[in-house]
């Protein structure tokens, strides 16, 4: 049971991301400003991922010709009449993409590698992501914006609208655990990492290395949990986990996040996979409201 929960855990985490790249080699993820002004301005465009989806949507709706299903996508009546390629976490359908005739299929680096060869094959243009920071979402935005000659400027200005004006340095001692079997945390190569540094929380395993297979996240033990014992814990609600089997480990009365009551639990979606801008919004918007409540009980203290 725990090797098959792991297995899942590993299926949600993988297509996380972004670093984008126009690329006529899928494993090729850099992208220069050349290549991308030489390309010719996509009309047709199917969207592998949610945000992808949903970044196209926004720039400009008329492109997007085809998506891949997802919850979040499915639950959007803006999305519903638009052809899905896949369901789930299952693979992009070869045909049902090609009948589209797109000229430009956006996946994630790690996940749709095989279609994506595919289909460059067939003389399509691809763009393969890798989110792991914000920066990278403001890079792969521009980039989408100038392969479908749209303006992302109103789009980048709501994105700043979700941070600190300024990035506060790191105060508040901060775990996050995304699963318990066994016990993941995202360290700064990760999105939910980057997010963390965003709002000033002090990650406490920001630059620790581990043999997880997941990049940007370690695992580590019940010992190292309580050794760390943050001010701060966010638990992570991942579809088809259970957030209350975290109190049944030896270590979680004798925190200081639980003593305290500064547990949080955020949603996969947003925090851990970018998943769509909306759910980004929120998972900021919680963030916000995390750290202030945080230093507010703090200064009350020392009052």
């Amino acid at each position: 049971m725990k090797l098959f929960h792991f297995v899942l855990i590993l299926l949600a985490l993988l297509p996380l991301g972004c670093t984008s790249s126009l690329s006529t080699n899928p494993s090729t993820n850099k992208a220069t400003d050349s290549a991308i002004k030489s390309t010719p301005v996509a009309t047709r465009v199917v969207a592998l991922t949610s945000i992808t989806a949903d970044i196209i949507h926004r720039l400009d709706s008329t492109r997007l010709v085809g998506i891949a299903g997802s919850r979040l996508l499915n639950k959007n009546e803006l999305f519903q009449e638009i052809p899905r390629v896949s369901e789930g976490r299952t693979q992009p359908n070869l045909e049902k993409i090609v009948a589209l005739e797109p000229e430009l299929v956006i996946g994630a680096a790690g996940f749709h590698d095989q279609v994506l060869a595919k289909l460059q094959s067939l003389g399509v243009k691809t763009i393969t992501t890798e989110l792991d920071s914000w920066q990278s979402l403001e890079d792969l935005t521009r980039t989408l914006a100038a392969t479908i000659e749209a303006d992302p400027k109103s789009l980048l200005q709501q994105y700043q609208q979700c941070l600190p004006s300024q990035t506060p340095p790191p105060e508040t001692s901060t775990l996050v655990l995304v699963s318990r079997q066994p016990l993941l945390s995202p360290n700064q190569a990760s999105w939910a990492g980057d997010l963390l540094t965003q709002f000033g929380a002090a990650n406490l395993v920001a630059n620790l290395q581990g043999k997880s297979p997941i990049k940007g996240y370690v695992t580590i033990s019940p010992e190292k949990v309580l050794q760390s014992n943050p001010e701060v814990l966010i638990l992570v609600n991942v579809e088809g986990g259970n957030i209350d089997q975290f109190k049944s480990e030896p270590f979680w009365k004798d925190l200081n996040a639980v003593q305290n009551d500064q547990v949080y639990v955020l949603d996969y979606y947003g925090f851990v996979n970018t998943g769509s801008l909306e759910a980004i919004a929120e998972a900021c918007k919680q963030l916000k409201q995390i750290y202030q409540s945080v230093k507010v009980s703090y200064s009350q203290i020392k009052l």
